[in-house]
């Protein structure tokens, strides 16, 4: 970001540039996190109808994240994360269609210290859902949609998270797992877990 977009600018030598350097920075990280999820979206099979749609969103996004400190200032960064996260809606959509669970709607759901063991969560919409503290052992995410979903404190041993979609490896690592928890391939399982 400092070479690129900023011209070699360091805010150690340059204290007064500090402050548009962090926000250019907020801007800039959020805009890759957005091409992650992007790039997850059009590596699954079930989102072919869209990958025009998603590609061209990821090649703009690219853009963005590359244009220079002005315009990244001057960026409606909400308006394009909300533009995004509509496809991104469509595409785990059409991801979660082909799972043989009950595809529950849980979007935003409180479920802190919750206790989903019992609970079929195969191909369910969890963005956003609060699950600190909760109790998935054993529990299968396949193909849940995990974008957002806090999971600090969870207890992941034995769940199935091979096929979950949008899952970040910062969501791992604040959760508790174990050696039989299934990882998608992309993801490393955290060094805390035994």
């Amino acid at each position: 970001m400092t070479q690129e977009i900023l011209a070699g600018a360091n805010w150690r030598t340059n204290p007064e540039i500090a402050p548009r350097m962090f926000a250019v920075f907020f801007v800039v990280r959020q805009l890759h996190e957005l091409l992650w999820y992007l790039t997850e979206a059009l590596a699954l099979s079930a989102t072919r109808p869209l990958h025009a749609k998603l590609q061209a969103a990821s090649a703009e996004t690219h853009d963005l994240a590359r244009s220079g400190a002005e315009a990244l200032s001057a960026l409606d960064l909400a308006g394009n994360r909300l533009r995004v996260n509509d496809l991104l809606r469509k595409a785990s959509a059409l991801a979660r269609e082909a799972s043989a669970g009950p595809a529950l709607d849980r979007r935003g759901a409180d479920l802190i210290g919750a206790d989903l063991r019992a609970i079929d969560l195969r191909g369910s919409d969890l963005r956003g859902a609060n699950l600190i503290g909760a109790d998935l052992r054993g529990a299968s995410l396949a193909l849940a949609d995990l974008t957002g979903v806090d999971l600090r404190g969870a207890n992941l041993a034995g769940a199935d998270l091979g096929s979950a979609l949008f899952l970040l490896q910062s969501q791992l690592e604040s959760a508790r797992g174990d050696l039989a928890t299934a990882l998608p391939s992309t993801l490393t399982r955290p060094s805390h877990w035994v």
